[in-house]
């Protein structure tokens, strides 16, 4: 097992070095080797939560080619000029919405120069903003009801007898990320030195290396056809919503004689495709625009991830269930928050919530963890900020013309590291206190 083991570790290494879809497809390599040179049986792939993310993408694409993502920039922009002294506390607001909206923290990299600007001209320091706006837009990945994470539990949960809804889950990890974000923008608060005292600001100005040009947002050239883009993307979130949580809501079928409902799986996929093509129709988008703006690119690079890490992950966990459960069955048992140590671990392996939860939730199901607990430990797959090379943190280091958003001397002493680690830690603490009293 030991050595299947490492095959897994490194090919989870490997990928995440490559990058794009090189985790998934290494997955794959990996899955290879379980399966012809130790002779695991394959699991089954994968598919429902594939094709959920893979709808649920195509109609974020949709409304981010018909102008509603750059609406949305444009609004957040007038919400922070109007208030640039709150800025810490309001723009992780605005991305935890954002992303908690279109289901993708990818969402953040339009907003994340806005925030840099107004903290510069407000004379706040940036750090303080740009790193818990960029911790705040991947915790809202484990509250949005569409995220590829979210949608992964709901599917893990429902497949295995809890019969839990989107609700259950909602109801804790919502209130529970919410409140770690404003744990984590309150320290912001205080974050480093004020920007006239920081020592690489002052060096960069005096050397003329501060840029003083300002960052424009281009304006909205069809602000119906957005507006109507952001409604009918919303109203689908909210029938989603409607529909997980009230199951009489759900077309019923009756086939041999025994009625069942329609699976969330197929609402989601129904759906959210549905929503795609009002999309296309109502703002007479381009299809072939909508496959190739950012957040279309990085939900299908999110869909191979899963294919491939899942699939290798499902099938090592089927093969050696019972070697892994007499390792650690009772230490689990006796002490359950250590499976959210497990969980944080190998979100920083992954890089992904949505492949973390599909890789090593059947685990946490298959020794007997409370499905409550398993939502309670859910924010701890936002682990993958503790290395900063993840896209939307090199973003926010890079958009930051003062220079105090920065990776330290040791590497992991970073804008984000402290902000990233409060904020999961009082998610998951929270979500622990919260499944006592329901």
């Amino acid at each position: 097992m030991l050595i299947q083991l490492a095959f897994v570790i490194i090919a989870i290494i490997i990928g995440a070095r490559i990058g794009g879809i090189g985790l998934g497809v290494l997955g794959g390599l990996g899955l290879a080797i379980l399966t012809f040179f130790f002779g695991l049986e394959p699991t089954s792939p994968p598919i429902d939560v594939m094709l959920m993310i893979a709808a649920v993408i195509a109609a974020a694409g949709c409304m981010q080619a018909a102008g509603g993502l750059d609406l949305m920039v444009k609004m957040a922009e007038k919400l922070l000029r109007k208030n640039p002294k709150q800025i810490t506390i309001l723009s992780p607001l605005v991305t935890y919405l954002f992303t908690f909206i279109a289901g993708t923290g990818h969402v953040a990299y339009s907003v994340l120069p806005v925030i840099s600007e107004v903290a510069t001209e407000t004379k706040i320091r940036p750090e303080r903003p740009l790193a818990i706006s960029v911790i705040a837009s991947q915790q809202a990945i484990t509250a949005s009801p569409i995220s590829a994470a979210t949608v992964a539990l709901l599917s893990l949960l429902n497949g295995n007898g809890y019969n839990l809804t989107l609700l259950n889950i909602l109801m804790i990890s919502v209130p529970c990320t919410l409140m770690g974000v404003l744990a984590g923008a309150i320290y912001s608060l205080r974050t480093g030195k004020e920007l006239a005292d920081d020592p690489e600001f002052q060096r960069r100005v005096a050397a003329g290396d501060f840029n003083e040009t300002h960052y424009e947002i281009k304006d909205v050239q069809n602000k119906r056809a957005a507006s109507l883009s952001v409604l009918i993307f919303i109203l689908a979130t909210v029938g989603i919503v409607l529909f997980g949580s009230i199951e009489s809501l759900r077309p019923a079928f009756t086939v041999n004689g025994e009625t069942t409902t329609l699976g969330m799986a197929y609402i989601i996929e129904i759906l959210m495709l549905s929503a795609a093509a009002l999309i296309l129709l109502v703002t007479r988008t381009d299809g072939l625009k909508a496959a190739q703006g950012s957040i279309f690119s990085a939900g299908m690079q999110a869909v191979v991830a899963i294919f491939g890490i899942a699939w290798m992950g499902d099938t090592f966990i089927a093969g050696n269930m019972a070697e892994l459960k007499g390792a650690i069955e009772n230490t689990v048992t006796e002490m359950p928050w250590l499976f959210g140590l497990a969980l944080f671990t190998m979100s920083i392996l992954l890089f992904s919530q949505a492949a973390t939860v599909r890789a090593l939730m059947p685990l946490g199901i298959a020794l007997g963890l409370s499905p409550y607990m398993l939502i309670a430990l859910f924010p701890a797959v936002n682990g993958y900020f503790f290395v900063p090379n993840y896209p939307t943190v090199i973003a926010a280091i890079n958009f930051d013309r003062t220079g105090t958003t920065r990776i330290g001397k040791y590497i992991l002493n970073h804008s984000f590291m402290i902000p990233g680690l409060i904020a999961t830690g009082v998610s998951v603490l929270l979500g622990l206190l919260l499944i006592q009293v329901i």
